[in-house]
């Protein structure tokens, strides 16, 4: 017996624990995939998988319902891979570890994969039912998208004869999401060079903090562990001499890292100075950051002293610079929807190399021009000091259609069913809606979800009620 197997509706649950058996963290998709293509010819349906992995599944109507609009229903296959220090997992090869807690669905010690393994859940769930009214279905699952809409970017929808699609990658029950931003990924690089050092060897540790995904929760004012830690080295060099041997911290670049470390030298005559300053400097970061991230601080351990190979004195005057010239997080806010995110962008990966510092961002925004501003802003930073970019991942802002018909069922449904009118609003967040909408002409599109919380975290969490709500709703919504 699996652990959600008592829960329901026990079809959806069957489904997404049978699917955190299976590694899917992104660019790793070839399994999940690969169980959908044999779920689809173990039900007969018709399918397709492409080189990207991407999985289209197709269900004709049943009785009754021949006549009526084709539905497409789309979620992704990736999800983001965090786990918490002392937990360990193998994301290529180990199932996760899912344990119910009152009315919510979590991972030990790791991201659940809730976002956007429900959407398959639900598409499966739809697909295998023989007793489940429904026009004709087309479930797409995409590759990549937690890494920059790659699949929805290449994929092949020419079979789809779909023009109504409800996708499944949105978190809160009750809103429909009817807009969103675009974005892209940056790759940056700074060149170093290295030259033999001696010294105190110390791995200096940024931690405790909440992270979260750098669309839905980058105006929380969470800290980043990357740009707190260049930040506080920033603040050690000025009181005492320190040279950088390592530095290292998060894992994708639209997730706000929680934890970032570094390796340094220090003299052991300076010792003083530095815990001095480093007491001081803890201080001030919980008074900054407390109640975005109660448990935020920097811990220090000392290891061997010796001669190690350090970046110069120059390379890292150069690296302290940038974090503090290089802007991160919120840059604008929406003139037009109240308390929206425009602009934004997150440094979510940072890692040393031995001749280059490299960092990935998230870049987004709703405004096409100001997404290229900022990135124009970022190349204009790196010049001083020979910096290289990479722009990959581009994916198109999805526009609000004020004449959408299928909204307007949903909503009919959403006001019978509940007696309460549903959110519509748009969102910082990237979802593929835009790019389906370009290879799609005419597509009609609403977005919705259940209660996630803390997604791309190891705190994220599913409410159980909310699945079967939104299933009940989504039935009732395909017999409309």
């Amino acid at each position: 017996m699996g652990v959600l197997s008592h829960l329901e509706p026990k079809e959806v649950f069957h489904y997404f624990e049978e699917i955190c058996q299976i590694p899917h963290p992104s660019y790793k998709e070839e399994k999940i995939s690969d169980y959908c293509m044999k779920f689809a010819k173990d039900h007969g349906l018709t399918a397709y998988q492409d080189e990207q992995k991407n999985v289209i599944m197709i269900k004709e109507a049943t009785k009754g319902y021949e006549d009526k609009e084709t539905v497409v229903l789309q979620g992704h296959l990736d999800m983001v891979c965090q786990k918490t220090p002392d937990y360990e997992i193998d994301f290529l090869n180990d199932p996760l570890e899912l344990e119910i807690d009152g009315d919510y669905v979590q991972a030990k010690g790791t991201t659940l994969g809730g976002d956007d393994g429900i959407a398959v859940a639900y598409g499966l769930a739809l697909l295998a039912s023989n007793t489940i009214p429904h026009p004709r279905l087309e479930v797409i699952l995409t590759t990549g998208e937690e890494v920059g809409l790659i699949g929805a970017t290449g994929i092949d929808v020419s079979m789809c004869k779909g023009r109504r699609m409800i996708n499944l990658d949105s978190e809160d029950e009750g809103v429909f999401l009817a807009g969103c931003a675009g974005g892209a990924s940056v790759a940056v690089s700074l060149p170093v060079q290295r030259a033999e050092m001696e010294g105190q060897l110390c791995e200096i540790t940024v931690t405790g903090l909440i992270g979260g995904h750098s669309g839905t929760e980058i105006n929380k004012g969470r800290a980043n562990s990357n740009v707190l830690l260049g930040i506080t080295l920033d603040h050690l060099a000025q009181q005492c001499g320190i040279s950088l041997v390592s530095f290292a911290g998060g894992d994708k670049d639209n997730a706000i890292p929680r934890e970032t470390k570094a390796e340094i030298l220090i003299q052991p005559d300076e010792k003083q100075a530095f815990y001095a300053a480093l007491e001081e400097y803890n201080q001030t970061i919980k008074a900054a950051f407390g109640q975005s991230d109660p448990g935020i601080k920097v811990i220090v351990e000392e290891k061997a002293e010796g001669t190690y190979k350090a970046v110069t004195q120059e390379g890292f005057a150069s690296i302290l610079q940038y974090f503090k010239e290089m802007p991160n997080g919120v840059q604008a806010m929406s003139k037009d929807i109240e308390d929206l995110v425009e602009t934004s962008l997150n440094m979510g990966t940072a890692l040393l190399k031995d001749e280059e510092m490299c960092m990935g961002y998230a870049v987004r925004s709703s405004v096409d021009t100001e997404k290229e501003k900022l990135i124009a802003k970022m190349r204009e930073i790196l010049q001083k000091w020979n910096g290289t970019m990479k722009v990959s991942g581009q994916y198109p802002g999805w526009q609000y259609n004020p004449d959408s018909k299928l909204r307007e069922d949903m909503i009919e449904v959403f006001e019978r069913l509940y007696g309460r009118k549903p959110v519509v609003e748009a969102i910082h967040a990237g979802v593929e809606c835009g790019l389906f909408a370009e290879k799609m002409e005419g597509l009609d599109c609403v977005s919705i979800g259940p209660d996630m919380d803390d997604i791309h975290t190891t705190e994220e969490r599913m409410s159980i009620s909310s699945v079967k709500r939104v299933w009940e709703f989504l039935l009732e919504v395909l017999k409309k």
